[in-house]
């Protein structure tokens, strides 16, 4: 066992005793904010035990029986035992249960329905925010607060829900209703049952109903889903093309969400077909739901026939063309939908695989959201919308964004150890998600898509119903490729960190050397120990002018490649490998030469890859600044979006890091200005249904750039798009996919009423998006008194989901940043009472303090959290800190450099 790890049975349950199969009933009350059930779990049992362990938090517990078939005996515990820090609960029994015999469990239990977004909890929707409802949040470890459980992914058992709710209310559950019927005196119930004794005592029987669903195939806890009110459907459905049959698909949601859930129900009727034929494998269940929540911790959670979503990420309005709100959509439909194969049919073993579910899930959507899962994500979308281009769209929002955390010293491998709960929340970050999927995405590349879905196939269908670890994955791959996968694959899912390719011309070809690459620079002999097995693509040319790429597996230090360098080359063809590229300056003006050239034999991926290397090298140290500005000064006739969109990315990132060096910041408007005003203008401000997909999105992103970059034009338009809703509270002067920025340019230039009004929408939203850019708006004020207006709002009055987005407001506006670290430590304590165990509270450490950029703030962030217990949020704590030292060092190094060039650049221009 490696040095400094727990053994597994301190934090795993024992195996003695197993569940095969659950009974469960839940009674929901709404009116009175309660539940309560019982739950009748088979066992088998496989060594003599007196002892049966399980996990259960935060629920009472009654009613505790064994039965045994062997010895015709039903028996209550002679102890009870909880277990708050292992969050689990001892019976021990004072007959022991024989070896190789089958018992049943039965425990009964009731809770508060809670509102803090995990467990079975309180959700508000409805346009007056009064319309009550319950739901379930139970990935990675809340199943334990709803009903007692052997809640870890490697205990699958089938399920057999039963609910009891008001009959004027809807129940939905992972299956279909097998029968539904208000209770009636002649309600077939068993006498003397729980069921029979609830209904027995209540004033009004004849006001409930209850509701039985069909047995699900075996599964984790974790996927396990139901929910009770007032809801509404949309149904469409899709064929199989595998058999024929025809499956119903829904949403479902409160009534005003209904209209706008269209779209994300069309794109699953696309995208069912599309994953069943790639992986060869029908959908088992005999329906899919969507379901639309106000109120969710994560993004979206992949619940087997139950996807339950944020409504912000379901909903479109049909009478507006918002690309980026349809993708985002498509995106978060395709990444759960793919996890309806990887991770509920087949599941890995424990969350240090956890990425096996999200890695793909990423990598079959289109790659807007996570990993083995987002892989597949990936692929899916791109087959119904090539358009989309979401390879491309993959790199900015996934693969970058890994690469960026990966390159910390606070990293962590893709696998990786989980001895807790706590653990198991932080690891759902860019590694387990984006890395895992771009490096699955490398491996895609390397061995060609379609033997790699081949070996994905065979994987799945080996586990069908079961649980899986790294090497059957692996197995599955090599089965069809016959190459060493495990080789190419270990060094990038069990060390941290990626190498960096220093590349060296030589007369008949090229030198490569292989380092660890850290944000800080190069690194010391004791972190670049790792020598990974690169998947090598090199890109050349043939006598025709079109691109050629060598494939190469490079698994030493250094190695020599023979290469004729007088012709255009690069390496990391299309970008696919997960590794930075550094070349010679020289070299590098050559490369953005050609990829800014009409004719070029660079694909859209190569010079997104070329832009976004130029800057990661620059700001850790590698290559002077100006050589990054240098390149993207030649992209600038650059008709592609997302091109535009890395280019923007990285001047955001260097106006942050900067954001206290206004000489600085103002130079550099000045570039940004000559950047994207042109696009502005040539694109203008208004949209027409005949936009291509690309110019739709430049055009927002140039008008974004231009607005933030303070041009007097764009800025006096927007403000007065927005004065016209202040004035008349109509907003029809305002684009769809310009409500962001418009709000935070309306509220940053005006005063109390933009904000106000502001304030209002977010709390009276007519649509989903009115949410996201009315509360990152408040943050944008320049009075600091309104700053603090918009801090407590947050903290006493916004949603506990969207709290974040008011805080990233206040982050990203340079004269809060500092403002808003202040006030979450004074208010920290209280904030860790309320969010600890959420995926919220790590989102409060990132956003809070990450884009401090001096030692000074360094220092004090570290001293705050000095002495504290930090070990459930110690991951974003120390990627924060190591993210405070990294920009304190870019500013110290290039200051200098980055005015010169700004400088110079606007005396040569004028």
């Amino acid at each position: 066992m490696p040095e400094g790890m727990a053994p597994q049975e301190t934090y795993r349950l024992p195996k003695d005793v197993v569940p095969e199969h659950y009974d469960l009933k839940i009674w929901t009350d709404l009116e009175d904010l309660v539940f309560s059930g019982i739950v009748e779990v088979s066992l088998r049992v496989s060594t003599d035990t007196s002892k049966i362990v399980l996990n259960s938090l935060a629920l009472d517990l009654s009613d505790v029986y064994v039965s045994s078939e062997t010895l015709q005996n039903t028996q209550k515990p002679s102890s009870i035992d909880f277990d708050d820090t292992n969050q689990r609960v001892l019976f021990t029994f004072p007959t022991t249960l024989p070896a190789d015999s089958k018992a049943r469990l039965s425990i009964a239990f009731k809770a508060s329905i809670n509102t803090q977004l995990m467990g079975y909890y309180k959700s508000t929707g409805g346009n007056d925010v009064k319309t009550v409802y319950a739901l379930t949040q139970f990935q990675p470890t809340a199943a334990r607060r709803a009903f007692p459980c052997w809640d870890e992914p490697g205990f699958k058992a089938t399920f057999a829900i039963t609910m009891i709710s008001r009959k004027d209310t809807v129940n939905i559950s992972n299956m279909p209703i097998a029968s539904e019927e208000p209770y009636t005196p002649d309600s077939q119930l068993e006498q003397g049952s729980w069921t029979a004794k609830k209904f027995a005592s209540l004033a009004e029987p004849s006001q409930w109903k209850i509701t039985k669903f069909e047995t699900t195939p075996p599964m984790s806890s974790y996927i396990i889903a139901y929910a009770n009110g007032p809801f509404e459907f949309l149904e469409s459905s899709y064929t199989s093309t595998l058999s024929g049959k025809v499956r119903p698909l829904r949403f479902y949601g409160t009534a005003e969400a209904v209209p706008y859930a269209q779209f994300a129900l069309d794109t699953m009727v696309k995208i069912m077909p599309i994953y069943e034929q790639m992986f060869d494998i029908e959908f088992p269940l005999p329906k899919l739901d969507l379901f639309g929540a106000d109120d969710f911790d994560l993004g979206g959670m992949e619940n087997w026939g139950l996807i339950i979503c944020r409504t912000q990420y379901l909903l479109h309005d049909p009478t507006t063309n918002d690309i980026q709100n349809k993708q985002s959509i498509a995106s978060m439909v395709g990444h759960e939908v793919a996890h309806m194969w990887f991770g509920d049919i087949t599941t890995m073993e424990w969350w240090d695989n956890l990425y096996l579910n999200e890695g793909f899930a990423t990598l079959n959507g289109n790659g807007l959201t996570s990993s083995l899962h987002e892989t597949m994500a990936l692929k899916g979308v791109s087959r119904v919308w090539p358009e989309w281009k979401a390879d491309a769209e993959f790199l900015g929002s996934s693969f970058f964004r890994a690469r960026q955390l990966d390159a910390k010293l606070s990293s962590h491998p893709v696998e990786v150890e989980c001895p807790d709960a706590d653990s198991i929340l932080q690891i759902f970050d860019a590694l387990s998600y984006a890395k895992a999927a771009s490096v699955l995405r490398m491996l895609s590349s390397h061995v060609g898509e379609d033997l790699f879905l081949k070996g994905v196939s065979t994987y799945l269908k080996k586990h069908l119903y079961k649980n899986a670890v790294t090497k059957d994955l692996w197995e599955g791959i090599q089965g069809s490729t016959g190459l060493d996968i495990p080789k190419i694959m270990d060094s990038w899912i069990k060390q941290m960190g990626y190498p960096v390719l220093t590349v060296t011309e030589k007369e008949d070809g090229i030198h490569i050397r292989q380092d660890r690459f850290l944000e800080t620079g190069p690194p010391a002999d004791k972190d670049n120990a790792t020598v990974w097995t690169i998947p090598l693509s090199i890109l050349t040319t043939g006598e025709d002018g079109k691109p050629v790429v060598q494939k190469h597996i490079f698994d030493t230090r250094e190695k020599f490649f023979p290469l004729d360098t007088s012709k255009p080359f690069k390496l990391n063809a299309d970008t696919t490998g997960f590794y930075a590229v550094r070349y010679s300056a020289q070299r590098l003006v050559k490369l953005g030469q050609t990829a800014a050239a009409p004719d070029s034999p660079f694909s859209l991926s190569d010079r997104i890859g070329l832009v976004w290397d130029a800057f990661a090298l620059a700001k850790a140290g590698y290559a002077p600044v100006s050589s990054a500005f240098g390149l993207i000064s030649m992209l600038r006739d650059e008709k592609e979006y997302f091109v535009w969109d890395t280019i923007a990315s990285n001047l955001a990132e260097i106006a942050s890091t900067w954001y206290e060096n206004p000489e600085v910041v103002e130079l550099l408007d000045a570039f940004r200005r000559d950047l994207f005003v042109p696009v502005v203008e040539r694109l203008g401000l208004s949209f027409a249904p005949t936009d291509s997909p690309n110019d739709h999105q430049l055009r927002t992103l140039a008008t974004e750039q231009a607005a933030i970059a303070e041009d007097a034009k764009v800025v006096e338009e927007l403000k007065s798009w927005y004065a016209y809703f202040v004035e008349t509270g109509d907003d029809v002067k305002i684009h769809s996919e310009l409500q962001g920025i418009t709000y935070r340019i309306g509220v940053q230039e005006g005063g109390r009423p933009e904000w106000e009004l502001a304030q209002k929408v977010s709390s009276t939203p007519r649509s989903p998006s009115q949410v996201v850019a009315s509360l990152t708006a408040l943050g944008a004020s320049k009075d600091l008194g309104l700053a603090e207006e918009t801090f407590q709002y947050a903290r006493t009055e916004v949603r506990d989901q969207d709290i974040h987005r008011c805080l990233f407001g206040l982050q990203r506006n340079p004269r809060t940043r500092r403002f808003l670290a202040e006030r979450v430590k004074f208010y920290f304590d209280e904030l860790e009472k309320r969010y600890a165990g959420t995926f919220n509270f790590k989102r409060f450490i990132e956003i809070s303090f990450q884009s401090l950029s001096s030692e000074e703030d360094y220092e004090a962030t570290a001293a705050f959290f000095k002495g504290r217990d930090t070990s459930a949020y110690d991951q974003a704590l120390n990627q924060s800190l190591d993210n405070i030292k990294t920009r304190a060092a870019w500013v110290e190094r290039s200051t200098k450099e980055l005015k010169t060039w700004l400088e110079q650049r606007t005396v040569i221009e004028s």
